[in-house]
């Protein structure tokens, strides 16, 4: 079969797909692998093969950049000791672990001979990245805290770099290179933190390019070349190009966004990476069940028992101890997300084309790819499906009450409501448009903001938990607007240096106040009454 009609044959499977999994209230990412495992099985015809060209030129760049773009950098770094401690040496820790646990697991089982500490690590170092697609859809559809969310993505888009390098640096020693913790350590930071600069100096190039001009198509076509260009730069001189790719996304997001598009052009760019990124994901999703072979994984069904129970008992070893030092913190977090978190580290793609770029006479290669095809799908499938029910059972759904996608669809509405009169009152001033037409269009504005203005107030009348978060938003934004005002006057002179120390410092102790009401408003034992940041 061509390889263009496959392709067509995988985007009329994934179409129907989101169908049917739209119908039956399924995670639409499990149904894919569910489709792909059963076409597979049938051999209904050939696919292309989940290849490591194909994941790096196609896939991953764009998958990448398209969750670093919508990811917001406040909150992002707000959740930095979580992020970053379960994305790095969480990895590192987690590995170690299940390397550990697995070895002597699969060496009690008397079914493979020679299955050391070394296949054991490869295995782990394969394995350890997460791949939260199928969950986040999910998140958002339950109402999970927005923190948790943040948690899981800002997680994944690190920790499979971190995973790369691992991967990497431990295959070399399994096929006889030397191995020191200062030099793993030293290679380390010079990829990932390479894969930064390169990341940074594309980001900046194209929001510079976007600032300059206003067509829709050419900043599209911008942020295309952000995202795979970073990758290819990053990875041609053997740097983290998952790295770059996050930063170059996270660039364009959070400031070429702001700076240098215009609303019309914003909305181009979203629904345009909205739909790469479906796109993507079905063809991914797809090509995982459709590589497996059930066959080969049911005669191996005790070591991709053991490997997948290694996985979670390491990743939950690793959550556990990360949110007991968080607990010290400002970025504690309650103990039942620390579950959610454990469960949520579905693998996916990249665990699969990692472990096939193995060499052919690799040792217990055709193991290794069969414990990691299964854990996989059983990741994939299992969670997946449960992740619903284990969000409810430890009541982290509270927070998505009756009225909540109302309140959502009035507040989106009265925010599109108030941008378009400021955009009549703008025309007014530049009198682009006659005056009288101006005015009878914002007589229909006004009566629209009246309307969702009462639907909200009845809606808040219902929810209490409305108010609070309307309440913490006004107080972060005049905070910043206070703390923007410091930093003007003080290089204008207005005030010395030892008097914005002083200010900063308050308004630092109050900004952290904030935070901290902000967190625990969006927790599920959140207050019934709004607490207050501003003042001292």
């Amino acid at each position: 079969m061509h390889f263009e009609l496959a392709f067509v044959l995988i985007f009329a499977v994934a179409t129907a797909v989101a169908i049917a999994a739209r119908y039956f209230k399924i995670p639409y990412t499990v149904a894919l692998v569910v489709a792909g495992l059963t076409l597979g099985a049938v051999h209904l015809f050939e696919p292309p093969h989940l290849t490591k060209e194909l994941l790096f030129a196609i896939i991953l760049p764009g998958l990448l950049f398209e969750a670093a773009f919508h990811l917001e950098f406040r909150k992002f770094w707000k959740n930095k000791l979580t992020i970053h401690a379960m994305a790095i040496p969480g990895v590192a820790a987690s590995a170690g672990l299940t390397a550990f646990i697995l070895s002597h697991w699969v060496e009690g089982m008397n079914v493979v001979t020679g299955f050391g500490m070394i296949p054991a690590m490869v295995f782990a170092s394969v394995i350890v990245s997460t791949d939260p697609i199928a969950v986040v859809g999910l998140f958002k559809s339950l109402g999970a805290p927005k923190r948790l969310l943040i948690l899981v993505e800002g997680e994944s888009l690190l920790n499979d770099g971190t995973a790369v390098v691992l991967f990497t640096l431990v295959v070399a020693v399994a096929m006889g290179g030397q191995f020191t913790v200062g030099g793993a350590v030293m290679d380390f930071i010079k990829v990932a933190g390479m894969g930064m600069v390169v990341g940074s100096a594309v980001g900046y190039v194209a929001a510079r390019v976007i600032k300059k001009v206003d067509d829709a198509m050419v900043e599209i076509t911008c942020t295309v070349i952000a995202a795979y260009g970073s990758f290819v730069i990053a990875e041609n001189f053997h740097y983290s190009g998952v790295i770059a790719t996050v930063v170059a996304g996270m660039l364009c997001g959070n400031w070429a966004t702001h700076e240098g598009m215009s609303p019309t052009t914003r909305v181009a760019v979203e629904s345009f990476w909205e739909y790469w990124s479906f796109a993507l994901n079905s063809v991914v999703f797809l090509l995982i069940g459709l590589e497996v072979n059930l066959t080969s994984l049911l005669a191996s069904w005790k070591p991709i028992l053991a490997a997948y129970f290694a996985v979670i008992a390491g990743r939950a070893v690793v959550v556990y101890g990360v949110s007991a030092i968080l607990k010290l913190t400002s970025e504690r977090m309650p103990w039942s997300w620390s579950g959610v978190l454990t469960w949520a580290g579905l693998r996916g793609a990249i665990s699969m084309v990692l472990v096939l770029s193995l060499p052919a006479d690799f040792a217990h290669r055709e193991l290794l790819v069969n414990m990691t095809f299964g854990v996989v799908v059983l990741s994939i499938v299992f969670q997946g499906l449960t992740m619903a029910p284990l969000l409810r059972k430890l009541r982290i759904t509270g927070l998505k009450d009756e009225y909540q996608e109302q309140y959502e669809l009035a507040r989106g509405r009265l925010g599109a409501i108030h941008a378009a009169m400021a955009a009549l009152e703008a025309m007014r001033r530049a009198r682009e448009i006659p005056g009288d037409v101006v005015s009878q269009v914002e007589k229909d504005y006004q009566e629209k903001e009246r309307v969702m203005e009462a639907e909200l107030a009845q809606l808040k009348q219902q929810s209490m938990r409305f108010h609070e978060e309307e309440h913490q938003e006004a107080i972060r934004r005049v905070l910043i607007v206070e703390k923007e005002s410091l930093l003007k006057a003080y290089q204008s002179a207005t005030i010395g240096k030892e008097a914005f120390a002083t200010l900063t410092a308050e308004l630092d102790e109050r900004i952290a106040q904030a935070d901290a009401a902000e967190a625990h408003t969006s927790s599920p034992a959140a207050p019934s009454t709004p607490t207050s940041a501003v003042g001292t």
